[in-house]
């Protein structure tokens, strides 16, 4: 197995620990595949996709306690990609927590939200169409 490791992120990963690990890959494999993310890599009572790590309470990748709710956020190419996420997700059981469009956070903030097997609040935002480079982009709230 060889997995890259990126330096410089202000999140590692993400384990989230799930009562239902089949739901929540299917969940997670149907939305993350419209970003452009499949799974890196899977088992029994796990798996994950680039930094997103999800396994049960069971799995000796836990503490035995399954996570609280979170809020997560996936970057989105565009528009149209954040609208395929919402689709994909509500066909395959999610239910919205909120719609695809503009939000209050800065003038280009385009998402929406579902909410995945375990409650988990999970966003796909697109920042508008800036310049994209090795730098980071720098938005003003």
């Amino acid at each position: 197995m060889t997995m890259e490791l990126h330096r410089g992120r202000l999140i590692d990963h993400v384990h989230l620990v799930v009562g239902d690990v089949e739901a929540s890959r299917k969940f997670y494999k149907a939305v993350l595949s419209v970003l452009g993310i499949g799974l890196g890599g899977e088992g029994t009572d796990h798996f994950w996709a680039d930094e997103l790590f999800v396994s049960s309470a069971d799995s000796r990748h836990s503490e035995g306690q399954r996570t609280g709710r979170v809020h997560l956020a996936f970057q989105a190419p565009n528009r149209e990609a954040v609208d395929e996420f919402h689709r994909v997700g509500l066909a395959s059981g999610a239910p919205s927590n909120g719609v695809p469009g503009v939000r209050r956070y800065h003038p280009d903030y385009y998402a929406a939200f579902l909410l995945d097997p375990d409650g988990n609040n999970v966003e796909a935002v697109y920042h508008g169409p800036h310049e994209r480079s090795a730098e980071s982009v720098l938005i003003r709230f």
